[in-house]
């Protein structure tokens, strides 16, 4: 919808809005999107001199800013405040979830919004937040569109990567252990462990990507365990964020850059899958994601690509949420149900 200036001018859209907030502090700094596709604005200084090529054609001052989404996403503070909200809004509307164990230690704990009836498929989501930050709890405000639907949704928690001193490798064994002991437990849990699906957001993404691409024999589950996956603005390849500011939290070295690139194990990958990304984030969250898909499609595995118009990378969560949204309408899809 647009604003209607009284004194006659131009219509006032969001686009322009954002266009205009930006410029006065920011331009754009060379993304790499793809045909026709255009970022509000771009944290880099006008006044700047190019540096060395880091990677692709970015200088080290464009490869931070393309892997970091606040000036991308002007509401982000704003969305994840209602990302709580909703969580407890959903929560007294449909009822707390089951919070149990899938591991030993604290933070391996899951929560279970429950279907009213029994050998229900699972919905299993992996959380964002950067790798560090955010919560099962705090993602409650997805689980009415499943529940209604007839499916369970659990969301996970797991370590924040400054407690495992810059290693993301435990984080992604804690996601595998979570899926392993969904399937090992689902009819205790009310569950069918023939109808398990991922998703995840942002980290989570790729981390439910990771997931998508593992050698399930390793921790005793079928090859097959995952049915489907919806990857929500992630990232698949870490040689780029190995190479930007992500690299002050996260210690990156050649090995779990080669393990935990999604990307790079593609024979793996038995679950069709779902990619999604939002036309207002940054360009490489935008070129990782086509990437990804590219690489599906060239193998000949099953993969769809949905292009959010007018969605940041904070916004496009939210779609998950809705029967009716572009992710929440495809994940039903995937699980067969309206």
């Amino acid at each position: 919808m647009s604003e209607i200036d009284p004194t006659g001018a131009a219509p006032l859209t969001r686009r322009t809005m954002l266009t205009t907030a930006c410029a006065a502090t920011a331009v754009a700094a060379r993304p790499a999107l793809g045909q026709g596709e255009q970022s509000p604005c771009n944290p880099v200084p006008r006044a700047r001199t190019k540096g060395p090529r880091v990677f692709l054609d970015y200088d080290q001052v464009e490869l931070d800013a393309a892997y970091d989404q606040s000036a991308y996403a002007p509401n982000r503070e704003q969305l994840i405040k209602r990302y709580a909200a909703n969580s407890d809004l959903t929560r007294a509307r449909i009822g707390a979830p089951e919070r149990m164990s899938y591991g030993p230690t604290e933070i391996e704990r899951l929560d279970l919004y429950k279907a009213k009836h029994t050998r229900a498929p699972i919905h299993v989501f992996v959380h964002g937040g950067a790798w560090r930050l955010q919560s099962a709890k705090d993602c409650g405000f997805l689980a009415e569109p499943f529940v209604t639907a007839g499916a369970h949704l659990i969301v996970l928690d797991f370590a924040a990567v400054p407690v495992t001193g810059g290693s993301l490798t435990p984080l992604a064994n804690q996601v595998r252990h979570a899926i392993a002991w969904i399937y090992r437990n689902a009819p205790r849990l009310g569950g069918d462990r023939n109808r398990i699906h991922l998703s995840g957001h942002s980290s989570g993404a790729h981390l439910a990507a990771v997931a998508l691409t593992t050698d399930w024999n390793e921790f005793g589950a079928p090859d097959d365990v995952l049915k489907s996956g919806l990857c929500i603005s992630g990232v698949f390849d870490l040689k780029p964020v190995r190479l930007s500011a992500r690299s002050k939290y996260v210690r990156f070295d050649d090995a779990m850059e080669q393990a935990l690139s999604p990307i790079r194990h593609l024979e793996k990958l038995t679950a069709p899958i779902v990619i999604a990304y939002g036309s207002e984030e940054t360009p490489e969250f935008q070129r990782q994601s086509r990437d990804f898909a590219a690489a599906i499609k060239a193998i000949g595995k099953p993969v769809e690509v949905i292009r959010g118009e007018s969605y940041n990378h904070f916004e496009l969560l939210e779609t998950l949420a809705n029967p009716f949204g572009l992710t929440g309408r495809a994940a039903l899809a995937q699980m067969r149900l309206v």
